[in-house]
This record gives structure tokens, sequence and C-alpha cells, in this order.
């Protein structure tokens, strides 16, 4: 068999998420879905685990090892531990990474500064990236949703993700109007860790949180509210491990504050909307992606607040990383849909 040349500095897509970072590679498709979580041995300043190896140890290291996230609310929290879980995914997704300077396209949130932007740059070109291009995720978004950006037609995308919530109105491949919320699915983890601490003196680890989330969590009535879930945790009265209770309707109460800051978002980004757009969007409706569209009802309850149908794609979680690949795949079409590079 001969040597894969094919593979030299293959170009790819990241989705560089708060939640999880998403890898794609042209030609292959997703490649790689892994948490953005990184453990580093405290001691000897080594990458212990990276992704979902990395997410099973949080909450049970010790004091020795710590799990990081280097993303906060959609943007680079923590520079060096980006840079080594980026080079980490690249060099997963490129097999002979010893030769692999890919051109590397990056997803951001839309409200991103320039130091932040600088900061996602510099993460790739140090994790082996030859040349990096940044676009924004609601752009991302629409395109992986299969909208036609370039076209005079106004659409709009609701992206919910891990860190923030993003609602773009697009029209001829660039973001019109645009908000960014820092409300996601870490925030509807951190309700529901406060309602249980409030409600039953009981301290929930981050786990825990987002699994009562995924099986309970909703924003409107319906459904079986009363069956209880069991959930595990430390008594803040007496320290000792404690077992309690939380129902589907305690659940919508305690991330209800959250979801109408994403209801809000929406309406706002609407009533900057230009008349000439406003026609399109009537009749396009509004597209909803990210992994907190998932959210029972949250679809419907975005309906009834803006009176427009409102449509879930069909792959939520891998939306973004798919229009950044897309972008990938036809690199010199897709020019005007990156962000200008900001000088130093």
């Amino acid at each position: 068999m001969g040597f894969p040349w094919g593979l030299l500095g293959r170009d790819m897509a990241v989705d560089l998420g708060t939640a999880n970072t998403l890898v794609y590679v042209r030609k292959k498709g997703v490649v790689l879905d892994e948490p953005s979580v990184v453990a580093v041995n405290l001691h000897t300043d080594r990458i212990v685990a990276v992704g979902t190896a990395a997410k099973e140890m949080i909450g049970r290291t010790p004091p020795h090892i710590a799990t990081l996230r280097p993303l906060k609310d959609g943007v680079i929290a923590d520079l060096d531990a980006a840079e080594r879980m980026l080079r980490h995914f690249i060099q997963v997704a490129h097999k002979n990474r010893y030769l692999a300077r890919p051109r590397v396209v990056v997803a951001v949130p839309s409200g991103t500064t320039s130091v932040e932007q600088r900061a996602v740059r510099e993460a790739a070109y140090e994790a082996g990236a030859r040349r990096v291009h940044i676009i924004e995720e609601p752009m991302a978004a629409a395109i992986g949703a299969g909208l036609n950006v370039g076209d005079t037609t106004g659409n709009m995308v609701v992206d919910i993700g891990g860190g923030t919530t993003e609602v773009a109105i697009v029209s001829l491949g660039g973001v019109v109007v645009s908000k960014s919320v820092r409300v996601g699915g870490d925030e509807l983890d951190e309700a529901i860790v406060n309602y249980v601490k409030k409600e039953h003196s009981l301290m929930l680890g981050e786990r825990t949180a987002e699994h009562v989330k995924i099986k309970l969590g909703n924003a409107r009535p319906g459904g079986d509210e009363t069956t209880p879930l069991p959930i595990r945790g430390r008594d803040l009265v007496t320290g000792l491990p404690k077992t309690a209770t939380i129902n589907r309707a305690q659940v919508r109460e305690a991330i209800e504050d959250q979801v109408q800051t994403i209801v809000d978002a929406v309406q706002s980004t609407l009533d900057q909307c230009p008349a000439e757009l406003a026609g399109d969007l009537i009749d396009n409706g509004i597209v909803l992606t990210g992994g907190g569209a998932l959210l029972d009802g949250l679809a419907e309850r975005l309906e009834k607040a803006v009176g427009m149908p409102i449509h879930l794609v069909d792959q939520p979680l891998q939306s973004v990383v798919l229009g950044a690949g897309r972008c990938v795949e036809r690199f010199d079409d897709m020019q005007d849909v990156f962000l200008p590079e900001t000088r130093r």
C-alpha cells in the first residue's frame, strides 16, 4: 500500500464549543465529537486525558489532577488548555500527524471580540494549522441547516449551544442582525444545581445535573409531570450522601428564567429586523439548532411567543460543524462568509 499523500494537511472544520468540540475533515465528514474537557496532572503539567475520558473524571479526581473546561460562555477562558485540547483533537483527526498542516475553519459565537478571535486563531495555529479562517456560529449553523445564505432572502437561525444562545438573521452571505446571550446548556445545568440546593439542601454534581436536564428538562407543561426521578448528592446540612427526588414540573420551574432569556433574545432580534426581511421570515420561519434545541417543548414555546413557524433541524448538535465543513469543501466559493482577519 502506498503512502497516503491525500492526508497531507487535509483541510478541516472545528466547532469549538463550550460543551463539545466537533471536527469535520474534508471528504470524510465529521470524524470527532468529544466533550471540551481536559484533565491535567498539576505536578507534572502533563495531560492525563482529553474529551470523553476527561469528562468521566469531573468531580472524581485527586487534588493533583484538575479537570479543565477551556471554554466558558462560548469563548476561550484558558488559552493554554484550549491549545492543548485543539492540538490533541487535530492530531486524532489527522492520523499522520507529523505531516499535517491543514487549513482550518473555526466557528465562534457572533458576539466574539477581536481579542477573543485572536485567541482562537492562535490556539489553532499553535495546534498545527497552516491557515485559520473564522466563521460566526449562526452563519455556520444556517449553512449546515441547508439554508441558501448567499441569497437575498432573509433567514433566521437560533443556535442554543452549551455556553451561548446565538440568534441571527442572515442574508447575502452575511449576518444582518444578531444577538448573543450567555445562556445555554451549562446555565440550565447550573439552574438545576441551584434549585436542588435551595429546595432540598442537596449539592448535586455537574454530571448529575446534566442527566436531570436530559431526562426531565422541558419548556412547557404536559407529559408525565409528577413521576419522580431519584437524584443523589451531598446533604448540605449533615455533609453525608443523600438521595432525593425531582419531577418534570420542578425542573421546568428551575430553568424557567433561562428559557425566558432565550425567548426574549429571539423577540429582541426580531424587533431589529429590517422591514424588507421581515416578510421573508414570515414565509420561511425560524430555524432552531444546537443541543439546547432538543429541550422538550422549546420549539412550541418559541412558536407561541413569536407567532411564526419554528423548524427544528435534523442534526441540531452537528449543524454548526456541518456548515463549517461545507465551507471547507468549497473554500473558494465561501470566502465571503469568513470574518476578516484582525490585525494586531
